[in-house]
């Protein structure tokens, strides 16, 4: 087990360092300078501001630094906006889009697991039928073409929520809907699936011949194996959530880490650019890293299947 949990940190280690690597190529390959746009022009004054950023120096050289400075967690400076460390304009920002992303998780999982649940107990019915149209709805509708018309129809027409920021709890709803929409549909077909198969599976039948309540029966045998698919996909949810947020920010007004992104895009700035696709990544490969060890740690199956696969 404890091997198992080491070969996974280490692919993770290799994979950031891979990204790393790639977003620091990328960065530098981009045609032009990032300082160009810079008001001081003088010859001087952009010489000066090359040497301060490391930018006279070999592109090997400023890689090696670039990975020294990451070793120490420091992410760097802003070229934009002068003596500003990128590490604190992550951390301002990302308050918004950690609060609004736990949201839209929970919201992701009691409600795809609740729709999921009626659709599997209430399989070819009426209820079943409905669940799964909003399914289909939910999977359909991209959130970028959803969050709009939530905007027009509960903002603009009837008032009920505001149009952008997120000071409020009411101020969530809208997001969060839009944010969470593809995840609900999916989870709820995946518990649906899953909680039809194993109701028709022989340990039910024998718990249903002792006399077990159907609620015990449901929650405490059925759901207990049937949650194993969405504690898998809680990986992809944490980077959906985390990829989907940088639209649905820039739609609702959120100053979150999605706007800050779009911001530091417009503006060339490449500290905040790689510190942010970097901050990103760290975020999305830790959090498939906590999946694995999370479903390993629920199905003794793997535990199992972990332990041969390291000896």
């Amino acid at each position: 087990m404890v091997r198992y949990i080491l070969n996974k940190f280490i692919f993770m280690f290799l994979s950031l360092f891979l990204l790393i690597t790639a977003t620091f190529a990328l960065m530098n390959a981009v045609p032009g300078s990032p300082l160009q746009s810079e008001k001081a022009t003088t010859e001087q004054i952009q010489q000066n501001m090359k040497e301060y950023y490391g930018l006279d120096k070999p592109v090997i050289v400023q890689y090696g630094v670039y990975l020294k400075k990451l070793a120490h967690f420091d992410l760097g400076i802003s070229m934009k906006k002068r003596f500003q460390s990128v590490n604190k304009a992550i951390t301002r920002s990302f308050g918004y889009s950690f609060r609004l992303g736990i949201v839209s998780i929970i919201t992701s999982v009691v409600a795809g697991c609740v729709l999921g649940i009626i659709a599997a107990l209430y399989h070819r019915k009426f209820l079943d039928n409905l669940a799964m149209i909003l399914a289909v709805l939910g999977l359909a509708v991209p959130s970028v073409v959803l969050a709009p018309l939530l905007q027009y129809l509960f903002s603009v027409k009837v008032r009920w929520f505001p149009v952008t920021g997120l000071t409020h709890p009411i101020d969530y709803v809208l997001p969060t809907i839009a944010l969470s929409s593809v995840s609900i549909a999916f989870i709820a077909r995946l518990i649906r699936s899953s909680m039809i198969e194993s109701l028709n599976a022989e340990y039910i039948k024998t718990a249903k011949s002792k006399g077990l309540a159907g609620h015990v029966i449901v929650w405490k045998h059925a759901l207990r194996n049937s949650i194993l698919p969405v504690v898998t996909y809680l990986g992809y949810l944490i980077a959906n959530v985390i990829t989907g947020s940088v639209i649905i920010e820039q739609i609702f007004g959120i100053p979150g880490m999605g706007q800050f992104f779009v911001s530091c895009v417009i503006d060339r700035d490449y500290p905040m650019i790689m510190g942010t696709t970097i901050f990103y990544a760290v975020l999305l490969v830790a959090s498939r890293f906590l999946a694995d060890i999370i479903y390993v740690l629920v199905d003794p199956r793997m535990r199992a299947s972990a332990g041969k696969a390291v000896k």
